[in-house]
């Protein structure tokens, strides 16, 4: 039952060349960063990332795709990075853009066995329709688009109809999260917004590897506070309290100093 490995370059040492991870995070909030890191020195690549971003051009994802270990991004939010943007439209990068919502209900989804469902966001645009480009070449022109969708016309509650669109479920190879706290078991905490995609991440990967900042042993953790149960987690790091500390932030604003 203890979960708890040695380091980071162990606990990702079995992900290979073309594996597909999901990745918890929202911005660099809640990233496992550490992981990335360890991705990053092990040399794995051609890697295709579920993540609501790719992080910033020199933190978290953005790290693995400024050295090009990156083939591949399905995500809903491409900002903040420049190094993406430029992949991307170069024909560098294919990226499936997805709304946020239901990306998230994607990766649930893949959790929970659920193999697809239906959902009223992208009826009557490109995300149903298909044509969204996926992949460029080097002069701009789209050489993989994304597929029409099925769709089907179901009752609203008021009694109207409307129109909903089949988004399948994602199974990752491996899952990777960070946690506020966690056991020997692999029951996680997250704190505040470093909730975001961190639970659906771990759900959805066949192999769930998580960093927590605080760990603590079995019994330690309220079970009504637990929010990912130890079923969907196969290994744990535990982090120095150097590495627990280094949270970047995406974009500093201040004031200058002495304004009310």
């Amino acid at each position: 039952m203890d979960k708890v490995v040695a380091s980071a370059a162990e606990a990702v040492a079995d992900i290979r060349d073309g594996s597909t991870l999901a990745v918890g995070g929202f911005g660099l909030c809640g990233i496992p960063s550490v992981l990335i890191e360890a991705l990053l020195e092990a040399g794995v690549t051609d890697l295709e990332a579920v993540s609501n971003n790719c992080g910033v051009d020199d933190w978290g994802l953005g790290r693995l795709l400024l050295d090009k270990r990156l083939r591949r991004m399905v995500s809903s939010y491409v900002g903040e990075n420049k190094e993406f943007a430029r992949q991307y439209l170069s024909g560098e990068l294919e990226v499936e853009l997805t709304p946020q919502g239901t990306l998230a209900e994607r990766m649930r989804a893949g959790g929970s066995g659920i193999p697809a469902f239906f959902t009223a966001t992208g009826g009557g645009t490109q995300v149903a329709e298909g044509g969204l480009p996926w992949r460029y070449d080097s002069e701009g022109n789209v050489t993989v688009a994304s597929p029409p969708k099925e769709t089907r016309t179901f009752a609203t509650p008021d009694g109207q109809s409307r129109e909903y669109v089949l988004e399948e479920a994602i199974v990752a190879d491996f899952g990777l999260v960070r946690a506020w706290k966690g056991d020997r078991h692999g029951n996680l905490v997250y704190r505040d917004s470093a909730r975001n995609f961190n639970p659906l991440a771990a759900m959805c990967g066949r192999l769930t590897v998580a960093e927590v900042e605080h760990l603590v042993e079995p019994g330690e953790l309220d079970p009504n506070h637990v929010h990912t149960p130890g079923v969907f987690v196969q290994r744990v790091v535990a982090l120095t309290p150097e590495q627990a500390a280094d949270k970047r932030i995406e974009r500093v604003t201040t004031r200058p100093k002495g304004d009310a």
